[in-house]
């Protein structure tokens, strides 16, 4: 049989925030295996470089699966109304190594990442935390607004980006969906109030100062594409317990982490847990209501994969 088209539509029809988040937390305790990851900086007239990610992870119990995710994020993009990140997800059996399912990549991507900044928010934002700012309004914030609803009471959303009408137009969408948010015109003003902020953007230089932080913050740090941008700024480590996706490629991933390492603003040691840690209960997370924790998100084939297979099986063939 030929492989099966996903569109983003049969994605946003199968998956749920909640069965995904769960799906998540087991694949970081379950036995599954990646590559590493494969990437390549392509430069742009703007000087802002696309970058190509491949991506590849395999169960090794259980079902049997192998995955491939090929991925172009072009910050660019946003003057022509096109979503950064575009791509495709190939799905395909790891006993005969055919291909089952070609996915759309980019609504894979959206949501597995922000199920995973959810299920970070799990261990290290406050039970209590109300009130959600949403840094930065492209195809991803509206996941990212519904996934740490599911974890969290958040009663209270507010947006910011640059571009006001962005921000309006993703208030408009989330409005349609019962969420009301409100749109910030000062951005120091909103993050400190919020009890999670959360960022993703393709900024190059920090937006988010670490003395905006109140106590009890929790800072989830999406965007930040290559080891040269960052989102938040050095003070913001300095204050926060530093968790990230994973110990082996937060560090090389993302600037947000490894700008401050190489300026020896911070060192790995300072960095309290990845989520397989998290899942699997060698770390702790939050530990008191005052602390402010901070999360970095690079993206995981494995995410992917637990995704491409909860969409699958979903399906119904």
């Amino acid at each position: 049989m030929p492989p099966r088209i996903v569109t983003a539509d049969d994605i946003n029809r199968v998956l749920r925030y909640d069965t995904l988040i769960d799906a998540l937390a087991e694949a970081f305790r379950a036995d599954m295996a990646a590559s590493d990851k494969i990437a390549h900086f392509i430069p742009q007239p703007s000087g802002r470089d696309a970058k190509v990610l491949l991506m590849s992870a395999w169960t090794t119990s259980g079902e049997r699966f192998i995955g491939h995710k090929l991925i172009n994020v072009f910050p660019d993009n946003a003057s022509s109304a096109k979503p950064a990140v575009q791509g495709s997800y190939v799905l395909m059996s790891g006993g005969t190594g055919e291909t089952l399912a070609v996915m759309d990549g980019a609504a894979l991507t959206a949501w597995r990442t922000a199920a995973a900044s959810a299920l970070a928010a799990r261990y290290l934002a406050r039970e209590d935390a109300a009130h959600l700012v949403m840094i930065g309004a492209g195809a991803l914030a509206p996941h990212l607004v519904r996934a740490h609803r599911t974890v969290r009471p958040i009663k209270r959303v507010t947006l910011w980006n640059r571009t006001r009408s962005h921000a309006v137009s993703t208030a408009f969408a989330l409005s349609a969906a019962g969420i009301e948010p409100m749109i910030a015109d000062h951005l120091e003003e909103a993050v400190r109030e919020g009890d999670i902020v959360s960022c993703a953007t393709l900024s190059p230089t920090p937006l988010v100062r670490g003395t905006w932080l109140k106590k009890g913050a929790h800072l989830d740090l999406v965007g930040a594409y290559s080891v040269k941008t960052r989102e938040a700024d050095d003070k913001a480590v300095q204050r926060a317990r530093v968790y990230v996706d994973s110990r082996a490629t937060a560090p090389k991933g993302s600037g947000d982490i490894a700008i401050p390492l190489k300026q020896k603003v911070m060192t790995l040691k300072d960095i309290q847990g990845d989520l397989f840690e998290l899942c699997r209960g060698k770390a702790k997370g939050r530990k008191r209501k005052d602390e402010i924790t901070l999360f970095k998100s690079t993206g995981l084939a494995i995410e992917d994969l637990a995704a491409a297979m909860l969409v699958w099986n979903g399906l119904g063939r």
